[in-house]
This record gives C-alpha cells, sequence and structure tokens, in this order.
C-alpha cells in the first residue's frame, strides 16, 4: 500500500462521492466555529501581519466538495466580522487547500467561480481580497517556508497515518483476519499502531511549528477514542465490522484469506490523554482548548440521545459515508467488483450492531498556539501543566 497514491476519499459528486456524503464532517467544522473564529482573530492581531499586509490559512486535508470550501467561507466571514466590529484595516487572505496528489482538485476548482458570487453576495463590501491555490502534497512532509502560514486548518484528517507500520506492511501476519484494531488484536499490533501515531503527530507538530508565523495558531478535529479500551472503542468497531464484511466474501471464495490478512489500515484513533501527552513533549505549543464531542454514526441521525436509532436504513446510511472514505484503499487490493457487494454485507453488519446500541464517532478538537518563547523562559513564567487546563469552548 502507498498511501499518498492510494489515500483520497471518492472523487467526483456522485451517489457514492465523498462530496455527496460527507455530513458528518460538514458537522465537525459548524461545531469546531467559535474555535477557528478565535484563531483567525488571533491570527489577524499578530505582529508579523501588520507588517506583510496579507494572513496565510491552510487547510490541511481538505479534500473535495462543499465542505473545503465551507472552511473558506468561515475564515472570510470571521475576518470580515473582525474588520466591522474593530475597524481593522483591509487585509488580504491566501488560502492554501492541501490534500494528497490523488485528491479531486478539479472539483474544487470547478466550484470557486459559483462560491465567488456567493460570497460577495453574502458579505458584501466587508468580503477581504482572497485568493484560492491548491497544494498538493503529505501534511507529513514540509509544505511551506519557515514562518510563512499564520493559520492552519485540519478538519477529520489527522487520525489518518503517514504508512501502515513498517512491521504489518512487510507481509507478515500479525492481525489475522482485521484491518485496524479490534477485540482478537495482540497487544503487540495495538503498541505498533499506538507508537506510530505518536510518531506521526510529534512529526506533524514539528513541521507546523517551523512553518507558523509568530502568535500562529492551529484548529484541528480528527477521530479519537472516549474510552482507554483500544480494541472495543466506538472506531475500532466501525472498522471491525468491515473487516466481518470482508470475512464473508473469503467464505464465499471472492476475497483471498492472505489478501485479508496482509492489509491493514494507516489510521490510530488516539485518546484525548495520549494527544495531550504529545504536544506536551513537543514543547512547541499551548493548547487554548481541547474538547472531545461525539455525533451518531448514522449521518441522517441528529438525535443526541442514546436511543436505538429508528431510522428506515441506518446501516446503509453509515456504509454509504464509510464507502466514500475507504473505496479507493479498498479497492487497490480487493478489486473494484466485490466493492457493491462488500458495503451490502456491511450495511448489515451495521444495522445489526446498531439495533443492540447506539454508536457515535468521538470527535477531539484541539486549538493551539506556536510557543515561541525558549524553555528556560516558560519555567521562569510558571508551570506549564496549567497550559492545558484553560477551559473548552461551547
Amino acid at each position: 500500500m502507498k498511501v499518498e497514491r492510494d489515500l483520497h476519499m471518492s472523487r467526483g459528486d456522485g451517489e457514492t462521492s465523498y462530496a455527496s456524503n460527507s455530513r458528518l464532517q460538514e458537522r465537525s467544522i459548524l461545531k469546531t466555529r467559535p474555535a477557528l473564529h478565535e484563531a483567525v482573530a488571533a491570527a489577524r492581531a499578530s505582529a508579523s501581519l501588520s507588517s506583510a499586509g496579507a494572513m496565510v490559512i491552510a487547510d490541511l486535508g481538505c479534500s473535495s466538495g462543499p465542505n473545503t470550501l465551507l472552511v473558506v467561507s468561515e475564515v472570510l466571514g470571521a475576518v470580515a466580522a473582525g474588520r466591522r466590529e474593530a475597524e481593522l484595516r483591509l487585509v488580504h487572505v491566501q488560502f492554501f487547500l492541501n490534500d494528497l496528489p490523488g485528491n479531486d482538485f478539479n472539483l474544487v476548482f470547478q466550484s470557486l467561480e459559483l462560491f465567488r458570487k456567493l460570497a460577495a453576495r453574502d458579505k458584501g463590501d466587508s468580503l477581504p481580497p482572497y485568493y484560492v491555490a491548491g497544494l498538493p502534497g503529505s501534511f507529513y512532509t514540509r509544505l511551506f517556508p519557515d514562518r510563512s502560514v499564520h493559520l492552519f486548518h485540519s478538519s477529520y484528517c489527522l487520525m489518518w497515518r503517514s504508512k501502515v507500520p513498517e512491521e504489518l506492511a512487510r507481509g507478515t501476519v500479525l492481525n489475522e483476519g482485521n484491518i485496524y484494531i479490534w477485540e482478537a488484536t495482540p497487544p503487540s499490533v495495538v503498541k505498533l499502531y499506538r507508537k506510530h501515531c505518536q510518531e506521526d503527530f510529534s512529526l506533524f507538530l514539528k513541521l507546523r511549528h517551523k512553518e507558523l508565523a509568530s502568535n500562529g495558531q492551529m484548529v484541528l478535529s480528527f477521530l479519537g477514542r472516549k474510552s482507554q479500551d483500544v480494541l472495543r472503542g466506538e472506531v475500532s468497531y466501525m472498522w471491525g465490522l468491515l473487516a466481518q464484511a470482508l470475512q464473508s466474501l473469503v467464505k464465499e471464495g471472492r476475497v483471498e484469506k492472505e489478501t485479508l490478512d496482509s492489509f491493514n489500515l494507516p489510521f490510530y484513533a488516539p485518546s484525548v490523554d495520549e494527544v495531550r501527552d504529545v504536544i506536551r513533549q513537543s514543547e512547541a505549543f499551548d493548547i487554548n482548548h481541547i474538547q472531545l464531542f461525539e455525533y451518531n454514526w448514522d449521518p441522517h441521525d441528529d438525535d443526541l440521545d442514546d436511543v436505538v436509532s429508528v431510522f428506515a436504513s441506518p446501516g446503509a446510511n453509515v456504509a454509504q459515508c464509510i464507502r466514500a472514505v475507504i473505496e479507493p484503499l479498498v479497492a487497490r487490493p480487493f478489486g473494484e467488483h466485490i466493492l457493491d457487494n462488500l458495503f451490502e454485507i456491511y450495511a448489515r453488519n451495521i444495522a445489526g450492531h446498531l439495533r443492540k446500541v447506539k454508536t457515535k464517532y468521538p470527535v477531539i478538537v484541539l486549538s493551539l498556539a506556536a510557543r515561541r518563547a525558549p524553555k528556560y523562559q516558560q519555567a521562569i513564567n510558571g508551570d506549564c501543566s496549567s497550559l492545558f487546563t484553560r477551559g473548552q469552548f461551547m
């Protein structure tokens, strides 16, 4: 598996595309609006911005579809509101939309003309001058010159790893019948996934810190884990039920067992404590806000209680959503010819699970500020642990 080649959302705007099946991700962006607006204000007020006259915003893992330009709209709205309220001078805004090379950038750019018309209509004279560019590449590599970006945003992306842990990618069967961590996964495999997540996230923070301007900000949201029990977490069940669907096709002779046993997702959903630990160790960022909230598996179920869904097709709704995300990654090793059947079985598995328990995705939201002071000055200023308990937005 080559992550930079194979990991991308389903292209286009058809029935199974990501653009048509990203309602959960839209809700996450709207939920984090307060944190994003605060970060825009902080970046807008930075000393470097006052001399440059332009604010650089990068959306990492932008994907395609309406959510990509929703982030652009939210930032422009925050800049326009700040200008009206504080009578700030005009600032130009440069957006970089980043994702892996397989992303459907064409769909994004084709949507820009209509977006510009709607933005001009809705925001009028308060709309700041803005520019949008695509930037293909992995956010586990350098993307920008030193201290050139004022705000990084990323939504529903940082649970994806740079690669499958090397010990699993070599072909040795260590996680038989599974595609991620689930009930029968050996502790050694859990340790590999956790270690690789820590290394990836640490690298991500190091790279972004170099690229952020003074007073630079980051707003990140990604799937996480509410429980310390990684074997039975909500996301583990999501992938475990897909593994069961693949096992069904193995029994039917439509999928080779060896192919399933050698397939492992480049994915890890960390707990809030695991995230905090990596940030502390990096000594590069202060946490403005940290929060975990939950969304129902079924993207069309907006009820926040724990009552089992009564929707007619919750299994199909969830399977369609996951297919839009995972289809390209699954199609390469298993073949496109099994996809319809695979996700039909997966939908039944999901429906059976949801009849027993209403399950939700835990989403971790982080708002970070780049730390520039030397380590000794941080010690003089007080106990750094207080930085991690400043409170939550909502």
